[in-house]
């Protein structure tokens, strides 16, 4: 069954001191286009998250994110007393050379000055990456459910237009018939016009009008047409993504109704014609979203 790249996917998982929330969301591209943001301790396990992605999702605009939220009390930051013992120290000599009172404001200052709280960088550990990589994968089941449901979609609005097209291709059989017809009576209209009935040579007449009707005759592109059209469905019913591959085909029935336009000459299958271009179009927006 067909998938649509678009999707979203969120899983959640409790650490230690923290709570996890992965998120993936995706939108159709022609290739996997992954842009991820992740907190800074798990920054070298992006080429890992990257392969994933790519192995899971195939194609797509992906938003890849990790949010860490702290379920404790401790901090990565913490003062350095030691400074701020020190900056005081060092302030208070200055305020008394100038007389200048101490008061809060000096502590304000120091604050914000250099080195006086410092930052550790939290180490990976490898057990609760084991425990992400399992919530993302979790994201990316939901991601794929919901690709499967949004695929449902199309899958539908993709049948029903290319049912229209071999429906409307089968009345063109309808036409043909009256369509000669015409062409003939037309010639021969024209040729009373230039010239005597005497003056015309039939078997020449019959030739070139034998000539002119294999020009105009478009079984052939009847019997493609509906070729393409089976295939297409065909392909539409493999368990694997065929976006592309379904892209490729619709080209080629594009090229077929074309040909039936240019050779039609007749009204009636002209209308005919238009309603098949227009349900092309239909489905090529679609295919513009599929897998």
């Amino acid at each position: 069954m067909i998938k649509s790249m678009t999707g979203y996917g969120k899983a959640e998982c409790e650490l230690a001191l923290k709570k996890i929330t992965v998120e993936v969301r995706s939108l159709n591209s022609k290739v996997l286009d992954v842009n991820t943001r992740i907190p800074g301790v798990y920054r070298e396990k992006e080429i890992e998250i990257r392969r994933e992605l790519s192995e899971r999702l195939i194609r797509g605009k992906v938003d890849f994110n990790i949010f860490a939220e702290s379920l404790g009390i401790e901090s990565n930051s913490a003062i350095n007393t030691p400074m701020v013992k020190s900056y005081f120290k060092q302030l208070s000599d200055i305020s008394r050379e100038l007389e200048i009172p101490v008061s809060e404001l000096t502590l304000q200052i120091i604050m914000q000055l250099p080195e006086v709280v410092k930052t550790t960088r939290d180490e990976l550990d490898e057990n609760e990456w084991k425990i992400i990589v399992g919530a993302i994968r979790e994201a990316l089941d939901a991601m794929d459910i919901f690709r499967i449901q949004e695929g449902v979609s199309l899958y539908n609005d993709i049948i029903l237009n290319i049912n229209t097209i071999t429906t409307l291709l089968d009345q063109i059989s309808l036409y043909e018939q009256e369509r000669v017809a015409k062409v003939k009576e037309r010639i021969l209209e024209g040729l009373k016009e230039l010239s005597t009935p005497d003056g015309v040579d039939h078997n020449r007449l019959e030739q070139e009008m034998i000539f002119y009707l294999e020009k105009l005759d478009v079984n052939e592109e009847k019997v493609r047409l509906g070729n393409h059209c089976s295939y297409f469905l065909e392909t539409l019913e493999l368990d694997e993504p065929v976006g592309k591959k379904l892209g490729f085909i619709a080209q080629e029935i594009g090229r077929e109704i074309n040909t039936l336009g240019s050779k039609a000459n007749h009204t009636e299958m002209q209308k005919l014609v238009i309603g098949m271009k227009d349900s092309l179009e239909r489905i090529k927006e679609q295919l513009l979203n599929a897998l």
